[in-house]
């Protein structure tokens, strides 16, 4: 095994994939993140890092592979792996869908045009869902149905992962497997479904026996702890012992918050419709009442005794509730950290909205962790 794993990180964020893989092993020489105030982040932190050399770069569309590679000072040919999640919401199940022509999927191809150059030994590209059934060219949905023309190859749903994403890792000459996976079986008190890309330049993972994503980051955790397996980890356990209700966070109005105090902890709207009627209903939920899905969110009270939903970019969104288990609040800043797994001392800058945003976007500190181990079992060559 080589004497130190060297790893560049695109898309950084609030680093919570960087952190994972350096509790891992990796040293991360680069981070490229063209957000201001995500970088900022970065520099605050730095200092508490062992490794404080790290530098920071921005926009990938115009920085060049061979110019990342100098400034990481990593030797020649000693790569081992580039990271990174491109920004999600061109391909999220979630509000209007984009597609590759929006300008965050054209982030995707740039990123593996980079991999292209660098040539890593491995490569990890984290995403949403979505991504799985993207379209390459995207048709509203009022124009489709019996009324319309078919959708053609390039409308129909994974044709971006179909046209794009696979044919470009056979183009690049990495071997890749990937899946769809939920941070909550490695640990994360959080269930958050995310798509693992992993690549090996070398055909490692074939020559091991390994043919799921699972195969290189097998989970540890199940939600009834099976097999061997531990139970799920709980909101409970990750920030029951937060006592300081006065630290930052969103408030809600007063009316609001007047409607979360009669919902118990783990109810949401359906409590309020079967206690206080279809009327009381109607008034509190407006438009979103005779919607047919997507209502789990509304209304909803968090449970200690089970994983967090996924935490969004902002704990006040109406359809996506993040109210706190007996308090009458939103999760606050500490404590979206905790369920993402940041170390308490990290510090994150910007506004009380910015920093939900960074932590919301961030890859959970422990799933970077266990891709990390993953790709750590493969280089020692562990069947």
């Amino acid at each position: 095994m080589p004497s130190k794993l060297y790893g560049i990180s695109f898309f950084s964020g609030a680093m919570g994939l960087d952190l994972g893989l350096k509790n891992a092993g990796f040293d991360i020489k680069v981070c490229i993140e063209i957000d201001k105030v995500c970088q900022n982040t970065i520099r605050e932190n730095i200092p508490n890092l062992k490794n404080s050399n790290i530098n920071i770069l921005g926009d990938i569309t115009i920085i060049q592979s061979k110019d990342i590679l100098s400034v990481s000072e990593i030797p020649k040919g000693e790569l081992t792996l580039v990271a990174g999640g491109p920004p999600c919401q061109a391909f999220s199940t979630a509000g209007k869908r984009g597609s590759v022509n929006d300008p965050r999927g054209i982030l995707v191809k740039k990123y593996l045009e980079h991999i292209n150059n660098m040539k890593p030994r491995f490569f990890v590209f984290e995403n949403v869902r979505g991504i799985l059934s993207a379209s390459l060219k995207h048709r509203p949905l009022d124009q489709r149905g019996t009324n319309h023309p078919p959708l053609t190859k390039k409308e129909q749903l994974g044709s971006f992962l179909k046209l794009v994403i696979i044919p470009e890792f056979k183009k690049i000459g990495y071997e890749v497997l990937y899946g769809l996976i939920d941070v909550a079986d490695y640990g994360v008190p959080q269930n958050r479904q995310r798509v693992i890309f992993i690549g090996s330049r070398d055909k490692e993972f074939q020559k091991l026996g390994y043919t799921t994503i699972q195969d290189i980051i097998p989970p540890t955790h199940s939600k009834d702890g099976i097999n061997g397996l531990k139970k799920w980890n709980t909101l409970g356990n990750a920030i029951k012992d937060i006592q300081d209700d006065n630290s930052e966070y969103q408030r809600y109005s007063e009316n609001r918050a007047d409607v979360f105090k009669k919902v118990p902890e783990g109810a949401n709207w359906r409590y309020l419709r079967d206690n206080y009627g279809d009327a009381y209903l109607r008034k509190i939920m407006g438009g979103a009442y005779s919607s047919e899905g997507g209502k789990v969110g509304f209304w909803r009270r968090l449970s200690f005794n089970k994983p967090s939903p996924t935490l969004t970019t902002s704990p006040l969104q109406k359809s996506t509730a993040l109210c706190h288990p007996v308090h009458n609040r939103p999760l606050t800043v500490k404590e979206y950290a905790r369920i993402q797994e940041f170390p308490d001392w990290w510090k994150f800058s910007g506004s009380v909205s910015q920093k939900y945003r960074q932590i919301g976007n961030a890859v959970p500190v422990g799933m970077g962790t266990a891709i990390g181990l993953g790709i750590m079992r493969v280089i020692k060559g562990e069947q």
